[in-house]
């Protein structure tokens, strides 16, 4: 639920009106249907004023800064006003303002025309002609004005003569209603006219001398008169918000001192509120700042509020207002005390039982019985009225309350403040009646409680009327005084010697403080130079204790260091054994294997002879295949000649089944040597005694097998060119045959590993002849794999020219 603060209806559709709201926006609702028709928003401050054009298609709506033209058919903003300039006139929508301004406005080109009234002159209500030549308006000040719509709306510098009404007073005044009788009549002005742009305003016909002087008195800084400021005051009960702390400067014209505030401020805080944190913990440190300047800067004008305990009480309120000025903060202060706290430290330090008595006296008067309550129970009025009065209502009201009590309170003269505590207890008279113990009445008037300010306020003014002269606090009270311009007044209503007297207490009390806290500062630094030196003990303890451990530690390293060279001496010894018993191996290992190497010579020795005689064998059987390869040659060649190419491809495969055959043969044969060789080794022991005849038998051979070698060797010649003729390669073959005889047979195969050992080898270089013979194995077994290889190469080129055919298998007979 939000507040409204405007409200018109429309003109042409009866069912709808417009409301302003507390968020600055515009809402339309429908009464038939109670739904939101729209909702404008575009204003930034409250929205005082709607004004609906009689045509019901347009509204304008005013705040504070600013004029807005709205569509009532679209609900849209047509425009922001700017209401400084001024234009010719077509259609005119008037508005009064908040600030008692009456502007006229184009609605078409929505630009100001002119406007009349001032903040000074303001207007209270103003009715237009039917005509519309005539603008009629009632003055804040109850003058009347009449205005010239043609006068007021004319460019020329100068305006023809304006029309108006004089209002003149009458013979007579109501002396109950104080309310001055007038008589209009017609005229001419004869002052002097006055023109602010296009804009021309009437002036008021001047009231009696009396009046104006009156008006002179009640006159404040600022342009403000508190006689209107009262009227106001009595109509609205408070000030506006905006402008509430402009006013109250103005009512407690203030003189702003800027140098006098300096010189208070520059004497830095005073001793009495060094530690005031400590009795007001107040969480801003800003407010608590504003307010310790404050105090201090009240106790260096007059060393009575440094003594005053409720000083700070008093001044909080002013302090948290106007915690952004301080030199208005203090001279608030310095005001209320002066003229709302008069008397009040003539007992010091005694509460001021000549006030408490001027309010006992005014409730005697209006509430003899409430007062009888009070005593029956023991309530003076340091109770029910100091407790209010020492904290200016502070504890009792809220801030808002409490405003608007010292709105009334600053506009009237300073018994009123009593007046206003009177009232408070009148009107809390039933829930006091109902309190039976002293407890419950302390906590009354120190808490908040549910009363009506404004009902305060009123039964303030009712007693300030109603309470009869002899006990009326005006005429014990002087009136009120602003403080002096450039210097502040001395105030000394106090009783001097006892503010003398305790202030020399305190300041004893304090040097006494600080006595104390400097031997407890002492005591301190001793007790913490004696912690400091337990501490150095202790640590020279531990450092001992640590050094001693050490030693111990390092006694134990070394019994560990002796233990381990013994050990490590132990070792040496127990390393020197295991390697004399390592030598002692080896010697018996190298032992072994002379032993093993004298029995792979003899075994080698052994496979030599078998070697020999496998050799003799296998050239016989060489031989023997060689020859029936001859012969198998030629009779596939008389073939071939007698066949076409498929018998030549026979013979070819035949040839590479002829040369398979001849492997495994060889095979055969390579592995009969090899049980014969095995054989020959277990007998090369027996044997030794006859190795000199076995070796000429041996060189016999070596002549034999070397002529058969080269017999074999010159027949696969002779055959490879016959074959190399047929296929043009007989040149490469006759090189081959003529390098053969210079260089010997080249090696195209080592010899086969597992025919020589370390016996061998051992063997051979034993003697020249063993050399000799392992040569000659070399040659022939390298030129067997020359024979091997050449018969494959052409094989290959036997197939390669002649693609293989299939023929039946040939049978051969051994």
């Amino acid at each position: 639920m939000q507040a409204c603060t405007a409200l018109a209806f429309n003109l042409r559709r009866k069912t709808e009106f417009l409301v302003a709201l507390a968020d600055y926006s515009i809402k339309c609702f429908d009464t038939e249907t109670q739904e939101l028709v729209s909702w404008m928003r575009g204003h930034e401050s409250s929205v005082s004023s709607i004004s609906v054009h009689e045509s019901g298609k347009f509204a304008i709506t005013t705040s504070t800064d600013t004029a807005q033209l709205w569509d009532l058919d679209t609900f849209q903003r047509i425009r922001k006003l700017n209401v400084r300039q001024s234009v010719g006139i077509q259609k005119v929508l008037g508005v009064l303002s908040q600030d008692n301004i009456m502007r006229f406005i184009n609605i078409e080109t929505c630009k100001l025309l002119f406007d009349i009234g001032s903040p000074e002159e303001g207007i209270s209500t103003a009715v237009i002609s039917p005509t519309g030549r005539y603008i009629a308006s009632v003055m804040e000040n109850g003058s009347l004005n009449l205005y010239s719509v043609q006068a007021l709306t004319q460019e020329g510098n100068k305006p023809p003569p304006f029309m108006f009404k004089v209002v003149e007073d009458g013979p007579k005044y109501t002396s109950e209603a104080n309310k001055l009788i007038t008589k209009v009549t017609s005229g001419r002005s004869k002052e002097p006219w006055k023109s602010k742009q296009s804009k021309i305003q009437s002036r008021l016909l001047k009231l009696q001398a009396n009046t104006s002087l009156e008006n002179k008195e009640n006159e404040l800084p600022g342009g403000l008169n508190k006689k209107r400021l009262q009227a106001l005051l009595k109509e609205f009960g408070e000030y506006p918000a905006k402008y509430r702390m402009f006013v109250w400067r103005s009512l407690l014209q203030l003189p702003e001192n800027h140098l006098a505030f300096s010189s208070l401020i520059d004497r830095g805080i005073h001793s009495a509120f060094v530690n005031i944190q400590k009795e007001y913990p107040i969480k801003s440190g800003k407010l608590l700042r504003v307010l310790q300047r404050t105090l201090s800067a009240l106790a260096h004008w007059s060393a009575i509020f440094a003594e005053t305990p409720y000083m700070p009480l008093l001044a909080f309120p002013f302090v948290k207002l106007f915690q952004n000025n301080q030199l208005i903060c203090f001279e608030v202060v310095a005001t209320v005390v002066v003229n709302f706290c008069q008397h009040w430290f003539e007992y010091f330090p005694n509460p001021p039982f000549n006030v408490l008595g001027m309010v006992e006296n005014v409730l005697a008067h209006h509430d003899k019985e409430l007062l009888q309550h009070l005593i029956k129970y023991n309530v003076t009025s340091q109770v029910y009225a100091w407790p209010l009065l020492e904290t200016l209502l502070s504890e009792v009201l809220t801030r808002e309350e409490w405003l608007k009590t010292f709105d009334n309170i600053f506009s009237n003269h300073p018994s009123y403040f009593l007046m206003v505590v009177v009232a408070y207890v009148i009107c809390s008279r039933a829930p006091l009646l109902h309190c039976n113990q002293a407890a419950d009445f302390e906590y009354f008037f120190h808490h908040r409680n549910n009363v009506d300010i404004n009902v305060v306020v009123k039964e303030a003014y009712h007693l300030m009327e109603a309470t009869p002269l002899d006990i009326h606090p005006q005429h014990m009270l002087d009136d009120f005084t602003p403080l002096t311009k450039g210097q502040y007044p001395v105030f000394n209503k106090y009783p001097v010697f006892i503010v003398n007297d305790q202030a020399q207490k305190w300041e004893k009390i304090r040097q006494d403080e600080i006595e104390y806290l400097r031997e407890r500062q002492l005591a301190h630094e001793s007790e913490a130079k004696a912690q400091e030196q337990k501490a150095e003990d202790e640590a020279c303890y531990r450092k001992q204790k640590l050094l001693r451990e050490a030693e111990e530690q390092r006694r134990k390293i070394l019994l560990e260091e002796e233990k381990l060279a013994e050990q490590s001496q132990r070792l040496a010894v127990v390393k020197r054994e295991l390697k004399a018993k390592e030598l002692q191996l080896l010697d018996a290992s190298r032992r072994c294997f002379l032993n093993y190497q004298q029995d792979q010579l003899q075994m080698e020795l052994k496979r030599l002879d078998d070697e020999i005689a496998r050799k003799v064998a296998e050239e016989n059987l060489a031989k023997a295949e060689q020859k029936r390869t001859d012969s198998d040659w030629r009779l596939q060649r008389q073939q071939r000649l007698r066949r076409d190419d498929q018998e030549q491809e026979k013979r070819y495969r035949e040839i590479v089944e002829l040369l398979h055959d001849n492997r495994v043969k060889e095979a055969e044969l390579l592995k009969a040597m090899r049980e014969t060789e095995e054989k020959k080794q277990e007998d090369v022991v027996q044997n030794k005694a006859q190795l000199e005849e076995e070796q000429k038998v041996a060189a016999a051979v070596d002549g034999h097998r070397k002529q058969f070698l080269d017999d074999k060797r010159n027949d696969e010649l002779e055959l490879a060119e016959k074959l190399q003729r047929e296929d043009g390669h007989f040149e490469g073959l006759h090189n081959l045959k003529a390098r053969c005889p210079e260089r010997g047979v080249e090696v195209h195969q080592v010899p086969r590993p597992e025919n020589i050992c370390l016996n061998d080898l051992s063997t051979l270089a034993s003697s020249p002849h063993n050399r000799r013979r392992a040569e000659l194995a070399r040659q022939e077994w390298e030129l067997m794999a020359e024979v091997r290889q050449l018969r494959r190469r052409l094989a290959s080129r036997a197939k390669a020219r002649h693609p293989p055919a299939h023929f039946p298998a040939t049978t051969w007979s051994s």
